[in-house]
């Protein structure tokens, strides 16, 4: 019931943009997404735009699903929602989030070299300004239930299991779209992070307001 709800008041998510850094698991992520739509009868385009990913930099992602998708890039300003490994990326891409678009945003910070190198501060407002542009934030502590999961690695299927009620998607069909992606060694710790973001947003989501924490 609270997917239903969440579906009629955001409308049907298409059109995903997924901002990381290099060696968070953007494109793992971008791949079970695209699974998980493939698997359920969508046409599927995806694509990868790397940044200095070897450094740290960014790496963006963009995967869309429909009857017919014609180009594999999310418009400027269009996404339906906006999946952010870490604080800063999430304040960098925003601008591609439609106005009142999903944010689902891990709270994570990895400070870039011109912070750790003194030239520049790391900002202290990715939630608030989130807030003013998201029709519902979603701030997850994605690194924390990664680890209490066992792998501290799997902190972006954790933001997917933040995600996924708003994804109209079964667990069977969730698990299936993990597996496809996540080694055989890792899938138990993997999906117990899944099942620990999504048990807690769904809790969350009974009062839910324009934020949930």
């Amino acid at each position: 019931m609270v997917e239903v709800a969440l579906n009629q008041r955001i409308g049907r998510i298409n059109d995903i943009v997924i901002a990381g850094v290099g060696g968070q698991g953007s494109i793992m992520t971008m791949r079970i997404l695209t699974s998980l739509f493939l698997a359920q009868g969508w046409q599927v385009k995806a694509s990868e735009v790397h940044g200095m990913a070897q450094r740290g930099g960014s790496v963006e992602t963009h995967v869309r699903r429909g009857r017919i998708v014609y180009s594999p890039l999310v418009p400027f300003g269009k996404a339906d929602m906006l999946l952010a490994l870490e604080q800063l990326e999430c304040l960098r891409y925003l601008p591609w989030m439609k106005k009142g678009g999903l944010c689902v945003t891990s709270d994570e910070r990895i400070m870039p070299v011109t912070v750790t190198l003194g030239g520049e501060k790391y900002p202290e407002d990715a939630k608030e300004k989130a807030m003013r542009k998201a029709g519902i934030l979603v701030w997850v502590e994605a690194s924390r239930i990664a680890r209490e999961a066992g792998n501290a690695r799997a902190s972006n299927v954790a933001l997917l299991g933040a995600s996924s009620p708003f994804l109209d998607a079964s667990e069977e069909e969730w698990e299936q779209a993990i597996r496809a992606s996540v080694s055989e060694k890792a899938l138990s710790a993997n999906m117990s992070a899944f099942c620990m973001a999504r048990e807690l947003t769904l809790k969350r989501l009974i009062s839910e307001g324009s934020a949930i924490e």
